[in-house]
């Protein structure tokens, strides 16, 4: 077998984290990967400085993930082609409403050969309207197969190399194979399951639940109201899986992916945060991103939004009482207070 070329397409937080995990992976394993990880950064300026030359100088991403060395055979690029031409697989680690100008970007460079692989956790939308799987995006767009990674990987903790899982969802075992290489380490355990679209589904989802479990929080109420959150918002989860994702497998909820991602969510994750800070705050999500994110983005939102608009083509909102509040609440058109209100009357006590 041929050496894979890795490209890293993304470097916030998330993909720094795990720029450090492949990175040194890929350096234990030469027979396997060609040593350079081409890591696509998009150019700002740091302290009047390009980005991308601050972060090759010092080998850090020191806006993004500071405090955390990035392996020196890893290279941020600001070219998006260049950084991806050769690669044999593409780590796709980048907000999720970026991914079709990306994608669309790189179609004619991308080799026919490739792998993809998402770390991305969203939904976007087909012409019709309905919800449309990333990993399908990215495999319409550039014509391969696209697998993808998703657990409670909190970036700050996996950069700490506190011990967490994973779970890799693949469509052939070789696969699974080949990129449980690339991502395993002893404190970050990947499990591989043949159900790519459940557990990307899993990994969108879990951040709207999040920000109801942050909206408790910002209300002051107690761990009971928390649980109620996580159990309604599993139960929700598991009837959006079983209406809208063909061979839907009700095993892949209680990977990493599923219940353990959504516990260290809303325990600990940025929507989370946002639920939180929507209670004390009057602001508007763009302006809160602004304030928390440092530029960067909260997803729950932006799937909250997308997951209502597919439910109210469906005339589903009354069956997810909980998704259709939290939209409301992100847009302003509800108080976060009616919050609890939602809870109480769901259809699961009923």
């Amino acid at each position: 077998m041929s050496k894979k070329t890795v490209c890293i397409v993304g470097s916030g937080n998330w993909g720094s984290a795990i720029a450090r995990i492949v990175g040194t992976n890929i350096l234990d394993n030469p027979d396997t990967f060609h040593s350079r990880v081409n890591m696509y950064m998009y150019e700002e300026k740091y302290e009047g400085r390009k980005l991308t030359e601050v972060v090759n100088e010092m080998h850090e991403n020191v806006k993004y993930l500071p405090g955390f060395k990035l392996p020196e055979n890893v290279v941020a690029m600001p070219d998006l082609a260049e950084a991806s031409k050769t690669a044999d697989i593409l780590i796709f680690v980048l907000p999720h409403q970026f991914v079709r100008g990306t994608c669309k970007a790189m179609q004619e460079h991308v080799k026919d050969t490739a792998l993809a692989v998402s770390l991305i956790k969203g939904f976007d939308k087909d012409a019709e309207g309905n919800i449309l799987m990333i990993s399908k995006l990215i495999e319409d767009w550039l014509k391969i197969d696209c697998c993808v990674l998703s657990g409670a990987n909190l970036a700050q903790e996996v950069a700490e190399e506190q011990f967490c899982e994973s779970t890799l969802g693949v469509k052939k075992p070789e696969q699974g194979e080949l990129l449980k290489m690339l991502f395993e380490k002893p404190f970050f355990r990947t499990s591989v399951v043949m159900d790519v679209e459940t557990i990307e589904m899993c990994g969108a989802l879990k951040n709207v639940v999040a920000i109801g479990a942050g909206i408790v929080d910002g209300m002051g109420l107690g761990h009971n109201t928390k649980a109620a959150v996580l159990r309604l918002g599993l139960m929700e989860m598991v009837a959006f899986g079983e209406l809208f994702i063909k061979g839907c497998k009700e095993d892949t909820f209680f990977e990493s992916c599923g219940i353990a991602d959504l516990v260290a969510t809303c325990h600990g994750g940025r929507n989370r945060l946002l639920g939180e800070t929507v209670v004390k705050s009057d602001k508007t999500i763009r302006e809160l991103e602004k304030d928390i994110l440092r530029g960067q983005s909260f997803q729950g939102p932006l799937v909250a939004k997308e997951v209502y608009h597919t439910l109210s083509q469906k005339n589903l909102l009354e069956r997810f009482p909980m998704f259709t509040a939290i939209y409301r609440i992100c847009e302003r058109e509800m108080d976060p207070r009616e919050f609890i209100d939602c809870l109480r009357n769901h259809p699961e006590h009923i």
